[in-house]
């Protein structure tokens, strides 16, 4: 399985400086709020939870 810490890390980071909330992220990509939450506390791991973890860094152009 892949290691999403350090990425799901630098969007927490980037939701933090700009006062994103995850039901914004959640509204944004079309997924349920539940579904957000499992996705960004590392309980979804899943390809899809990928897909949706490399969409948001390239949105917010984390590095």
């Amino acid at each position: 399985m892949p290691e999403f810490n350090p990425g799901l890390e630098k969007i927490k980071a980037r939701m933090k400086e700009e006062n994103i909330l995850a039901i914004d992220l959640a509204t944004t990509y079309g997924i349920k709020p539940s579904d957000m939450s499992d996705i960004l506390n590392g309980k979804d791991t899943s390809p899809r939870a990928a897909k949706v973890i490399v969409k948001i860094i390239r949105d917010l152009t984390i590095r």
